[in-house]
């Protein structure tokens, strides 16, 4: 594809490769850079080799999961349990385990969310109501019914679109919230009293590995797990009772299936790397700066773009960015030509997406790297344009 080349209002159009480039240019959303400092010989290693059903092994999946209350403020009603399959295997379990009871109502404005409509309505057959969007813009949230089971994403990872809040929620709701927050924890202030079950996985906003899920369940999704029997035949990997009461090893460190030490422990090191930058208000502070910083980039430019037009509804971790007529070959070309520099990786968008750029702005990013991508952006659309 060849776009003839419009000027680059407010920003020096690059005729030579700018000079400087991002100390650490991961810039993708999943999995995402690494906290800064990060080195594998940092890990403690005293777990590996070990059976996580050890104590040292259940000691320190416990540890972990200390430290995501203590850094995200979850209050004590709520249990927080280690699963496998990543925010993917975390929503699915919840979803199985708990949907059936009453109707469901489904809200979905990117790839992810559709996903999700897909299992329910044509795996557990519930044929729940949709709310949808296109990408960039969310559903009309005065819509939702919250006598049924709502399930939600909170930050469209894919979209770059999210919920500003959690005021949409009804505080006397029959239904249960359903929100996979996988972009979202760490970066956004989460209205524990508004949610009944909330899943994410490592690889997002803390930079940990992939693989392992995290569910989090309110007092009211804990009544129906235990009052509710879904219909359906469960995977060993959901089940969430046993013999009759909740599994409640799951959430003191006992986990499903064999973890990842080696992830746990990394893990350990993001959580104590946010302590130290912190804690969460640390943690928001510094995606909010990358956020502000990208912002600025694309103000500056009148070839660039916001995918989600509202701020007030624009992802401050996962922040899509349209190109002015760009398709998936020349934004193909975009992302080759940093990463073959080394200025930046992994920054197309989603495959499901818009053609686009996708630029991760979560707190393990410098503020001086989104700062320094700014050149080397124009740069590649000069490479490619003229």
């Amino acid at each position: 594809m060849t776009i003839s080349k419009p000027p680059i209002e407010g920003a020096l159009a690059q005729p030579t490769k700018p000079a400087t480039k991002p100390a650490r240019p991961y810039f993708s959303s999943g999995p995402c850079a690494k906290p800064p400092g990060w080195e594998a010989s940092k890990l403690a290693t005293e777990s590996l080799g070990r059976s996580h059903r050890a104590k040292i092994g259940k000691s320190r999946l416990q540890l972990a999961i200390d430290l995501m209350r203590e850094v995200l403020q979850v209050p004590d009603t709520h249990r927080i349990g280690i699963v496998p399959g990543s925010d993917t295997g975390a929503i699915e379990m919840a979803m199985w385990t708990m949907l059936g009871a009453r109707p469901v109502t489904m809200l979905a404005w990117e790839s992810f969310g559709e996903g999700w409509v897909t299992d329910v309505n044509k795996q557990l057959k519930l044929n729940a109501t949709v709310l949808n969007a296109p990408y960039g813009e969310i559903p009309d949230l005065s819509a939702v019914d919250f006598s049924n089971d709502v399930v939600f994403t909170w930050n469209g990872t894919t979209s770059g679109a999210r919920v500003s809040n959690g005021d949409w929620i009804a505080d006397d709701r029959e239904g249960l919230t359903f929100n996979d927050a996988t972009s979202a924890v760490f970066a956004y202030d989460m209205p524990w009293d508004k949610l009944d079950v909330t899943t994410f996985s490592w690889q997002k906003v803390l930079g940990g590995e992939g693989a392992h899920g995290v569910l989090i369940l309110g007092p009211r999704a804990v009544e129906r797990l235990e009052t509710y029997t879904p219909a359906w035949p469960l995977p060993k990997i959901f089940r969430l009772m046993s013999k009759g009461a909740l599994a409640e090893g799951v959430f003191k460190g006992e986990t499903i299936n064999t973890p990842s030490m080696l992830a746990v422990e990394d893990v350990i090191f993001a959580l104590d790397w946010a302590k130290s930058v912190g804690g969460l208000q640390g943690l928001m502070g510094r995606s909010d700066a990358n956020a502000a910083a990208l912002g600025k980039i694309v103000a500056d430019r009148t070839w660039l773009g916001h995918l989600a037009a509202d701020e007030a509804t624009r992802s401050k971790t996962s922040v899509c960015l349209t190109v002015e007529g760009a398709d998936e070959a020349f934004i193909k070309k975009f992302a080759a030509l940093l990463e073959a520099e080394g200025a930046a990786y992994d920054i197309a968008g989603y495959r499901d997406a818009p053609p686009g750029l996708r630029i991760w702005c979560g707190a393990t990013v410098d503020t001086a790297d989104i700062e320094a991508l700014g050149p080397w952006i124009d740069w590649a659309y000069s490479q490619l344009t003229s």
